[in-house]
Order: structure tokens, then C-alpha cells, then sequence
């Protein structure tokens, strides 16, 4: 009988994770939690009928359900987050060495060693396959070979044991008029 599914709830950034399965180790599990989000009453198990609804619906997979709307996670952020308003200069900074070095953002990073370390890998995966493929056809080739050489030995071995059964008979013929004769 299968266990009976408990609903579990837990946050993650602006949501809220739902889950249902037989217990906590398995919402643990499902969430994909590093530590036990029930002992540090991050999660909780959801007794509200109207909130149990969707993953009842579907057990064992995450439901995440926004906590709030867009509006609100942004009003909820300072009021000032440019780059300035977070270094505050000390007092008595001299503003004539600030003007002369402004900081400029840094420049993002190039793709040129990935992309050229891509290309090289990709080019020696197919020069891999070319060489793969040539050889499986040079084994086909020589199997072939093999096929047709054993046909003809054997073909050949047929004909050589017909002689020397010709031959057999022959001499078993001329030892037995030898016999008579003595």
C-alpha cells in the first residue's frame, strides 16, 4: 500500500516550493536541500486544503508559487542601488586623485581562447570519426577478403582431395595386380 503524501512547503528566492510525498526526508530530497530546512523552520508542512491543491495533483514534483508580485519584490528593494551610492568615500578623500582615475566597469571577458579550444576539440572529433570510419571499412574490406579466400581454399582443397582419392584408387588397383602377380 502506498504511503500516505503529507504536503510540504519551503522558500526559495520569491517563492515558495511545494512538494507532495510520504515525508520530510523525501520534500528534503525533492527540493534538493543541503540541510534540514524543517530544523530550522525554513519548511513546514501545509495543512490548508486550498494550498494542497496543486501538488496533490502532482506528487513528488516542485511546485513553486511566486511569493508576492513583481511590484512588490521590486518596492521591496533599497531605494538607491547604483554603484555610487554604495562606495561612500571617506572624509577627507582628495576628489583631484577621484577625477583623475574614475573607475570604469570592467570589460567582459573575451571567448576567444574558449571558442578557439572548442573549435580544436571539435575538429579532432571529426578527424577521429573520418579515421574511425575509414578504418571500419578497411576491416569490412579485408573480411570480405577473408570470406572469399577460404571459399577458394576450400574449393581448391575439394579438387586436390579428389586427385589424390583418384590417385588412391589407382594405386591400391595396380598394388593389388602386383599382388596376383608374384
Amino acid at each position: 500500500m502506498a504511503a500516505k503524501l503529507k504536503v510540504f512547503k519551503a522558500p526559495v528566492g520569491f517563492h515558495d516550493a511545494y512538494v507532495a510525498v510520504p515525508s520530510r526526508k523525501a520534500a528534503l530530497e525533492a527540493w534538493g536541500a543541503q540541510s534540514n530546512l524543517f530544523a530550522s523552520g525554513a519548511a513546514e508542512q501545509v495543512t490548508e486544503p486550498k494550498l494542497m491543491e496543486a501538488p496533490l495533483a502532482q506528487p513528488g514534483k516542485v511546485i513553486k508559487v511566486p511569493r508576492g508580485t513583481v511590484e512588490q519584490h521590486l518596492a521591496a528593494l533599497p531605494k538607491d542601488t547604483s554603484r555610487t551610492a554604495k562606495r561612500a568615500r571617506p572624509t577627507g578623500h582628495d576628489s583631484s586623485k577621484a577625477a583623475k582615475s574614475p573607475q570604469v566597469a570592467k570589460p567582459r571577458p573575451g571567448r576567444a581562447g574558449l571558442d578557439e579550444a572548442e573549435g580544436k576539440l571539435d575538429r579532432q572529433s571529426r578527424t577521429l570519426s573520418d579515421e574511425i570510419a575509414s578504418l571500419e571499412a578497411e576491416r569490412k574490406r579485408l573480411a570480405d577478403q577473408i570470406v572469399d579466400a577460404r571459399k577458394a581454399g576450400e574449393k581448391r582443397r575439394d579438387e586436390l582431395e579428389s586427385q589424390v582419392d583418384q590417385a588412391r584408387a589407382k594405386y591400391e588397383k595396380a598394388m593389388a595386380l602386383w599382388r596376383k602377380s608374384e
